[in-house]
């Protein structure tokens, strides 16, 4: 019985900086592909309405493991099939068409650690996003854009492995109604993506 003690104190001493070896750290710097749904919403005069579109990107930020919790920064570039058509408005024949297009985020992100691989989190920051509309009535074509700022929210989980990560992750972001385009438009949007890439 006493040799047995000993052995299992023994494989206790030796097992228990294995495990600690294998336990994940969420810190470092890290760089992805973003992909997933966008839907963008806007509203004119009471009046509005939602387009979905597909939504692609790249980001890159860095973490702070702190043992009990995860702090970060991040940014990230995407762009977004997101548009809407409408024809005969003014002329029979006329078409108009808003579309989404370039948006920029930076922004900071609270997580913890729900397991050595997995961690819940949540984020919010700075976006700014371009917008494009297009009216031709067949005669003529006009074209312009405009850059809207806003603010953005989310949250969601992330497993790593030892150089790799991924994510995904729900995100809602609000826009200035102030544009160049004249009419006071309201967009917002929510997004769901897919986040992978690698852990330096």
């Amino acid at each position: 019985m006493k040799k047995f003690v000993i052995a299992a104190a023994a494989l206790s001493a030796i097992s228990a900086p294995a495990f600690a070896q294998e336990a994940s750290n969420f810190g470092g710097a890290k760089i992805g592909a973003v992909v997933g749904y966008d839907k963008v919403r806007l509203e004119v005069e009471d009046e509005g309405g939602s387009k979905d579109g597909f939504l692609y990107g790249l980001t890159a930020g860095y973490d702070f493991d702190l043992g009990t919790a995860v702090i970060g920064v991040e940014a990230e570039i995407a762009d977004s099939t997101t548009k809407e058509r409408q024809s005969d408005l003014l002329v029979l024949g006329d078409e108009a068409s808003i579309s989404a297009s370039r948006d920029l985020y930076i922004g900071a992100r609270v997580g913890f650690p729900v397991s050595q691989n997995v961690l819940l989190y949540a984020k919010g920051g700075y976006t700014n996003a371009k917008v494009k509309a297009v009216y031709d009535d067949g005669v003529d074509r006009l074209s312009g854009s405009d850059e809207l700022d806003g603010w953005r929210i989310g949250a969601g989980a992330e497993y790593v492995m030892a150089s790799t990560f991924a994510r995904i992750e729900y995100r809602y972001s609000e826009y200035d109604a102030n544009n160049d385009f004249g009419v006071a438009i309201e967009p917002s949007r929510h997004q769901v993506a897919v986040v992978g890439g690698f852990r330096f």
